[in-house]
């Protein structure tokens, strides 16, 4: 297993629900937590990648900012489009002043896209960091 959701290895942010020029969504999968993506207050927020094909995965980490809820959702569609769901309405714990370390482990399955969703914050922006997923290219 490595992580696919870089984009040293063409992985890519296909959406964002907000952008700033500062703290662009492509922050999230750059490997380097010193940047990030900034959400542009309310909620939910939220952003999806696409992985160069599809991939086996079954865990997924996040180091963010103020998030208190997310989904996580996959799909294997050659489009971003009909989203099943990986982990449902995930409460996540304030940290104060550092960052939240998260690991969120699933069976393992297959996915061509991953739609990460912010249903809300413990403050009116939050941050995401980094976000790994484990996992192998599938060989047909």
């Amino acid at each position: 297993m490595f992580d696919v959701a870089l984009a040293s290895a063409g992985c890519q942010v296909v959406l964002a629900s907000s952008s700033d020029e500062d703290h662009p969504p492509e922050h999230i999968i750059d490997g380097n937590q010193e940047t990030f993506w900034c959400s542009t207050g309310m909620f939910p927020q939220e952003f999806v990648i696409t992985f160069t094909s599809p991939m086996k995965i079954q865990s997924l980490q996040f180091e963010s900012f103020n998030v208190r809820k997310v989904v996580v959702e996959k799909s294997t569609n050659s489009d971003p489009e009909n989203f099943e769901i990986l982990v449902d309405e995930k409460e996540i714990e304030a940290t104060d002043s550092r960052l939240q370390n998260e690991e969120l482990t699933f069976n393992a399955t297959t996915a061509q896209h991953i739609r990460f969703t912010v249903l809300s914050g413990h403050d009116h922006f939050v941050s995401m960091h980094k976000l790994s997923i484990d996992g192998n290219a599938i060989h047909s």
